[in-house]
C-alpha cells in the first residue's frame, strides 16, 4: 500500500486529482472545508502529500490554519496564484501546478494545454494526471513555474474581464476584439509584474495566452467569478498605482448598466 495523500477541498479539480491518485494506488483522504484541519491532522498525521484544492478565495485562510507537520508537504494549484501567496506564510518550497484542464459538473475533464508542475511532488502529480489521460509536464525551476503562473493569470483575467464587456468565446475575443484583449492583457501584465517584482516580455505572455485560446477556441470568456476578478484586479492596481484605463472603463460600464 502506498502512503496516504490528503486532499483539502473536494470540488471539481480536487475530485479529478483524487481519482488519478487512487488509480496510482494511493489512499486518498478528503477534507471538506467544514472539517477542522487540526482534527484531520490528528487522524492522519503523516501523509506523503497535502493537496490544497480550495478556491483562491479560501487559500489564505487555509494556509493560516495549516498544521505545522503538513506545511512542507503542500501542493498548490489555485487560479491567480503567485509566489507572494505562499511566501507570506513562510512556505519556501510547496509543489505548484498551473491547471490547464477544465472540469465542470457532469462533464469530463477537458485539457487546453499540458499543465506545468514544479516541486518535490511533481512526479506524484504527473503520475496521477497521466493515469487519467490528462497532459502534464514537469518544469525544472521556480523561475519557470512563476512564468507559467503569470501566463495562466493573464489568460484567466483577460478572458474573464473581456467577457464582461463583450461576452462570447475566446476565439470571438481575439478575432473580433483583439485591441480590447491586448489592452486588458497589457494592464494585467503590469499588475503581475508589480505582484512578483519581476519584468516579463509582454508579447511572449500574450502568445502564451493565445496558446490557451487555441487549446479550446470555443471556451466561454466570462466565468461566474469574473466580476470579483475585475474588482480584485482594480483594487490591487490602485494599491500599486498602476494606470488601468481599460479595466476602469469596463467597470464603469458595468456600474451604469
Amino acid at each position: 500500500m502506498n502512503d496516504p495523500i490528503i486532499i483539502i477541498g473536494m470540488g471539481e479539480i480536487g475530485s479529478v486529482l483524487a481519482r488519478g491518485l487512487l488509480r496510482a494506488g494511493h489512499p486518498v483522504y478528503p477534507i471538506t472545508r467544514s472539517m477542522a484541519l487540526s482534527d484531520a491532522h490528528r487522524i492522519n498525521p503523516e501523509p506523503i502529500a497535502v493537496i490544497l484544492a480550495v478556491g483562491e478565495a479560501q487559500l489564505q485562510d487555509c494556509l493560516r490554519e495549516m498544521p505545522t507537520p503538513w506545511r512542507d508537504k503542500l501542493v498548490l494549484l489555485q487560479n491567480e496564484l503567485l509566489p507572494r501567496d505562499w511566501q507570506g506564510h513562510d512556505l519556501q518550497a510547496p509543489t505548484i501546478m498551473s491547471v490547464w484542464f477544465e472540469k465542470k459538473k457532469g462533464i469530463d475533464s477537458k485539457p487546453l494545454l499540458p499543465s506545468p508542475v514544479f516541486g518535490h511532488h511533481a512526479g506524484l502529480i504527473s503520475t496521477a494526471m497521466q493515469s487519467l489521460g490528462l497532459p502534464v509536464r514537469e518544469v525544472l525551476s521556480m523561475e519557470a513555474i512563476t512564468w507559467e503562473l503569470v501566463r495562466k493569470n493573464v489568460y484567466i483575467l483577460t478572458t474573464n474581464i473581456a467577457g464582461l464587456a463583450v461576452g462570447g468565446t475566446v476565439e470571438d475575443l481575439w478575432n473580433q476584439h483583439e485591441t480590447l484583449a491586448r489592452g486588458i492583457a497589457g494592464e494585467v501584465i503590469q499588475l503581475q509584474e508589480a505582484l512578483t517584482g519581476l519584468s516579463f516580455e509582454r508579447e511572449g505572455l500574450i502568445q502564451g495566452m493565445l496558446a490557451g485560446f487555441h487549446g479550446d477556441p470555443a471556451h466561454k470568456c466570462m466565468g461566474r467569478t469574473a466580476p470579483a476578478r475585475l474588482e480584485r484586479a482594480l483594487s490591487l492596481m490602485q494599491h500599486h498605482e498602476i494606470p488601468a484605463p481599460t479595466l476602469q472603463k469596463i467597470a464603469e460600464k458595468l456600474t451604469f448598466s
